[in-house]
């Protein structure tokens, strides 16, 4: 598996860029990222369901659209977000592309187990959701990892005056949330800054995984992405078709 980490912090590159491995059939991917604040919406959701969108104007919070379905998250610098592409197993879809994340994550003496809509918890508190789309013989799982999010800017981004102006869209389930790095500090009394948290991270599910390379963008891939970015991930059409 190529295991890529983005130094891009633009949420348009970084979810173009996933798209961008989806559709390299037969190479498998681990793509890794952090975002600057913005609001991640699923592919059937309507951003006037889920968004306050003036909060998000005024803090210069974007709004994009990703490929996969599921309820919308909040990213910023303080959130590490992972996506496995691969070509279709033949299994049904399953939490076990999450294995490697909880496996590093314990290695970490992070005590995270697996609940039944395929998120992570820590002590009574979400620290993951996922999100998952399959087609033309491509799977991508993909989710996040909240180590120091601003969850009070989180709670505001993602609360809209009303949840169901547009009836057919699919609506996020909200969850308690709590942050990777107030539980270190809490109960292991360590406190990395989030870049190291992430490298630390990303060693280990490359252990797990089975190499020590992690590698970035070829000009190639960087040039695709880019047209895509421009094409699609900026575009208020797709951002908010619905």
């Amino acid at each position: 598996m190529n295991i890529i980490l983005s130094h891009s912090t633009l949420p348009s590159f970084n979810l173009a860029a996933e798209e961008h491995f989806f559709s390299k059939t037969g190479e498998d991917f681990l793509l890794l990222y952090v975002n600057e604040p913005s609001v991640i919406i699923g592919s059937n959701q309507a951003v006037l369901n889920e968004v306050d969108q003036d909060f998000c104007i005024e803090h210069n919070i974007r709004i994009i659209r990703r490929l996969s379905g599921g309820g919308a998250v909040y990213h910023d610098t303080g959130n590490l977000n992972y996506s496995f592409i691969h070509g279709k197993t033949g299994e049904p879809l399953s939490a076990r592309f999450l294995d490697p994340v909880v496996e590093a994550l314990r290695a970490l003496d992070i005590p995270v187990e697996i609940r039944k809509r395929k998120d992570l918890w820590l002590e009574g508190y979400k620290i993951s959701g996922t999100a998952s789309h399959l087609s033309k013989g491509r799977e991508i799982h993909h989710g996040t990892l909240l180590y120091d999010t601003d969850l009070q800017m989180l709670s505001k981004a993602l609360n809209p005056e009303q949840r169901d102006l547009v009836r057919k869209a699919t609506a996020s389930i909200p969850s308690p949330v709590k942050n990777i790095r107030s539980y270190l500090k809490k109960i292991k009394g360590i406190n990395p800054e989030p870049e190291q948290f992430f490298r630390q991270f990303a060693r280990q599910i490359g252990l797990i995984l089975g190499t020590n390379h992690i590698g970035t963008f070829g000009n190639h891939d960087k040039e695709e992405i880019e047209k895509l970015q421009r094409d699609k991930y900026v575009q208020r059409s797709w951002n908010y078709r619905m």
